[in-house]
């Protein structure tokens, strides 16, 4: 008995006559037939678009800091992006971070040596997966809005299957920040290496190491190094209050993942200013 009304063809993936609509992802025979790509109302593309325009300019300025290849120190601070320095081309720094382990054949910037090991946890981290498949591409582009590829395979294929290898990352990523953590201590040491100096670079170099930290240890692999498996917390109390320690900054993964990116920048920038001699390093004491 007709109703004036059409219901929903399930097999061809029409409603009420609007026509044919692609037969797989969101617009597959299982999932509802809805024609509009969205419907919400609110600037949804706001936080993809800004997000998308942050890495990429984090990205073009540490491209370009990497490959240069100069003016990464100024006594006693070594950009965070050259640090350990393990290429005999490195420029001299006194009690400073240079290893020279891998000789003289390295010709190119020595930051490519080191970086690759941050760069790899960043980019395996959770919090800049979802970034990044949202910003770049589309996947999807924001909650409840359906993204324009025809077929989802997740992370289980070859490159995004490599995801899977970020705990080892973190384990590179301490060491790293442990490194660091001897350079900001080495910061509090004037140019001429005497001890008991503070300058306006010591805060920053603090601030950053803080920050990395702070992100590092954030990390979901790292709560569930901490405290992942354990079927009785009363029998492990210390591994427990750090699981709960742990779970308290991993609740502020996103927001220590972007102020960590924009310190570490910011470092490098400090010291790329001071050893082009833009301006001498102000000393709070």
């Amino acid at each position: 008995m007709a109703t004036g009304t059409e219901p929903p063809d399930t097999d061809t993936g029409r409603a009420g006559g609007t026509g044919c609509v692609d037969a797989t992802g969101v617009h597959s025979p299982t999932r509802a037939a809805i024609a509009p790509r969205h419907l919400r109302t609110d600037r949804w593309w706001l936080a993809p678009a800004a997000t998308a325009a942050g890495l990429l300019a984090f990205v073009v300025y540490s491209t370009w800091r990497a490959f240069a290849n100069s003016d990464y120190y100024a006594a006693p601070y070594v950009s965070p992006f050259y640090s350990p320095c393990l290429a005999e081309n490195c420029v001299p720094m006194k009690d400073g971070p240079n290893w020279e382990i891998f000789g003289n054949w390295w010709g190119l910037s020595p930051a490519l040596l080191i970086l690759i090991f941050p760069l790899g946890f960043r980019l395996t981290c959770y919090y800049y997966r979802k970034a990044y498949y949202r910003g770049f591409w589309a996947s999807p582009p924001a909650c409840a809005v359906a993204e324009p590829h025809k077929k989802y395979t997740g992370e289980t294929r070859f490159p995004l299957v490599l995801q899977n290898i970020h705990r080892y990352f973190f384990y590179a990523a301490l060491p790293v920040a442990g490194i660091l953590t001897y350079d900001t201590v080495l910061a509090f040491r004037d140019a001429s290496y005497a001890w008991g100096h503070m300058g306006l670079g010591t805060l920053v170099f603090l601030v950053n190491i803080v920050l990395i930290w702070a992100y590092t240890l954030s990390c979901h692999s790292c709560r569930h190094i901490v405290g992942g498996r354990l079927k009785h917390f009363s029998k492990h109390p210390v591994r427990y209050r750090m699981w709960n320690w742990v779970g308290r900054l991993n609740a502020r993964h996103m927001q220590l993942a972007w102020a960590s990116l924009i310190s570490v920048a910011l470092a490098d920038f400090y010291v790329y200013l001071l050893a082009t001699g833009a301006f001498d390093d102000p000393r709070l004491f």
